[in-house]
């Protein structure tokens, strides 16, 4: 999920803000480095959590569970963090086995561009009780469900925030499958 580095409270999503048309000057984008996780669970699926640009709310779209590195934390206990915070899911590091992918990304949200370097983690889990609690105020005004996916569900009838998730969630399970117990 988005996060603002350096401020104090993220911006409300209520207040309008500007998104640069294409006759204004961009600005620099906010840089981040971000661990995002998927979890996969016996049956082959992912949990993915479902939300909206705060500018967007009419287009809503799953989008994998994660955010950006504090200051000097690892990728993985980022990652262990946010699956924690966005989930309540606890896992260990360890757990996470080395990541399954890494890709950089640019875009809109909430008014604001934003480029980040995304490392990408897969967790088996067994059973798991998931809850929203830890989201943060930001997280749920844009943030309404969670849900288990496969990567033919969400390519045939669900809006991902990118193409590429439907072959992360794969990836990720082809992972957790061949990972030693």
């Amino acid at each position: 999920m988005p996060d603002y580095p350096g401020e104090t409270t993220p911006p409300d999503p209520s207040v309008p803000q500007v998104i640069p048309s294409a006759q204004t000057p961009l600005g620099p984008a906010l840089r981040r480095q971000t661990a995002r996780v998927l979890p996969v669970d016996a049956e082959g699926r992912a949990l993915l959590l479902h939300g909206w640009d705060p500018h967007h709310p009419e287009d809503p779209f799953w989008f994998t569970i994660g955010g950006a590195a504090d200051e000097g934390e690892s990728l993985r206990d980022a990652a262990v963090r946010e699956l924690y915070e966005e989930t309540r899911i606890s896992v260990a590091p360890e757990h996470l086995g080395e990541p399954i992918a890494q890709n950089e990304i640019e875009f809109f949200w909430g008014g604001r561009r934003i480029a980040q370097d995304q490392t990408f983690f897969a967790v088996a889990v067994t059973s798991a009780e998931v809850s929203l609690e830890g989201l943060d105020e930001w997280e749920r005004a844009t943030t309404d469900k969670y849900g288990w996916l496969s990567a033919d569900e969400l390519a045939d009838g669900g809006h991902s925030a990118h193409p590429d998730i439907p072959d992360l969630i794969r990836k990720a399970v082809l992972t957790v499958r061949n990972r030693p117990s």
